[in-house]
């Protein structure tokens, strides 16, 4: 089998032909500093070098790594150039806009992020859905789309929530509306809880960046640098989107910070964590599937195989590196839960109410009703997400060598049937 990109509406191939303007001549536009800092500038009544002398040295940093890699390794379309100018502004106007709320209220510098609960483990394992389920607890706190895409003001001291939202539910849907399939395989809005990788987007150091985009240089870049930045601007958003509200325990959830964790707990040092675990021939082409469905909203020219090797180097490294962190203490055992994805799949209330058990949580009646609504309408509305293995160049006796001490460590085998997805 071979992967091929899915079909996409007749519009987006009258825009990739240039068909459409002004649509054209803005995708034509290089990624350059100066023209990003230029047109913020130009939005924002500031000058240029004020974009620049704001943004600081950490995201200069990245900038000069990431913005050639956009122009000469991820071959976009015409579509895919416009749709990440776009991304690039945003990112660039909402980093600006968090440093000039921090000048006008020091104060939210103080606010205190107080024992999060963070869901960190790899991709289709089942983080979506436990996830979704933590969040029926009216005193956990999931960051919404809108929220982690434009923060500030505060949504407490805020009156233009509506129009954040509806340009935050462009943006996340676009790539949906592009790429035919990536619903149904992960669905994103500005009303849905959402992975907190977008946060860390804003100091422009983000597995974001490689998940829509083939751009090996950033990613060899992402993968060597210091996280530190991206984890306080992660926190930095969080203090601003509690500000003036009533305080909540934080839930958040990303399988990037697996790779990141001694960094996560430097940052929130009485962090709680679950992670999830699942046979590592399901997850691999799973996310193999979702990332270049991803792209193909971006570029004509993905390479599944890359992408599928790309995931087994990642996690074998970095859920190798989990058992080290696990055994070796890294994070205090009583502020630690790891579940099986096959035992959430027989019965996922008994697991959920032991991560409450074990972290010292209660969980109520009534939340645990909301729960059990939530897991009965999501079990209706599933759907499928046919993979396999060969598609991405995936060899299951590697997969199996590579990833022996964490299978082993956690009980996880070949339970669920490769080439259909399931609870995610």
């Amino acid at each position: 089998m071979t992967w091929e990109i899915p079909t996409r509406p007749d519009w987006v191939a009258a825009v990739n032909r240039g068909d459409i303007w002004p649509m054209s001549d803005a995708a034509a536009v290089p990624f350059s500093l100066d023209r990003l800092a230029g047109d913020a500038a130009s939005r924002l009544g500031i000058r240029s070098a004020e974009v620049v002398d704001r943004l600081g040295d950490d995201v200069l940093e990245a900038l000069s790594v990431l913005l050639p890699a956009l122009e000469d390794e991820a071959r976009l379309t015409v579509l895919g150039r416009w749709i990440t100018h776009r991304f690039l502004g945003r990112l660039v106007e909402q980093r600006l806009a968090l440093d000039r709320y921090v000048e006008s209220d020091p104060g939210v510098l103080d606010e205190q992020i107080v024992e999060p609960w963070f869901v960190i483990g790899a991709p289709r394992t089942g983080t979506t859905i436990l996830y979704g389920l933590l969040g029926q607890d009216d005193g956990l706190r999931a960051p919404q789309g809108w929220e982690l895409l434009r923060p500030t003001p505060p949504p407490a001291r805020s009156d233009d929530i509506d129009a954040r939202l509806a340009l935050a539910d462009v943006e996340l849907r676009t790539p949906q509306v592009v790429a035919s399939g990536l619903a149904s395989i992960h669905s994103y809005s500005g009303r849905m809880p959402k992975e907190c990788l977008s946060a860390m987007s804003l100091a422009l150091r983000s597995e974001e960046f490689v998940s829509r985009y083939d751009v090996p240089s950033y990613e060899r870049w992402l993968h060597t640098t210091d996280m530190r930045p991206a984890y306080e601007m992660h926190r930095r958003v969080l203090q601003v989107l509690q500000r003036g509200a009533p305080k909540r325990r934080w839930l958040l959830k990303c399988p990037v910070h697996l790779q990141n964790l001694p960094t996560l707990l430097e940052v929130y040092p009485d962090a709680r964590c679950s992670g999830t675990h699942r046979d590592p021939l399901s997850i691999l082409p799973s996310v193999s599937s979702l990332i270049a469905t991803l792209r193909s909203a971006h570029s004509d020219e993905v390479d599944a195989a890359a992408i599928g090797r790309y995931h087994v180097d990642l996690y074998a490294t970095s859920l190798d590196r989990y058992v080290d962190h696990v055994d070796g203490r890294l994070i205090a055992p009583e502020r630690l839960t790891d579940s099986r994805h096959v035992d959430f799949l027989v019965d996922a209330m008994s697991v959920v109410r032991g991560l409450y058990d074990h972290l010292g949580f209660e969980l109520g009646d009534e939340t645990a009703a909301r729960m059990q609504t939530y897991l009965r309408d999501r079990e209706e509305e599933r759907g499928g997400h046919s993979y396999d293995l060969a598609t991405f160049g995936i060899d299951a006796d590697e997969v199996h060598r590579r990833f022996a001490r964490y299978t082993g460590r956690f009980g996880v085998g070949p339970v669920d049937p490769v080439g259909h997805g399931a609870a995610s």
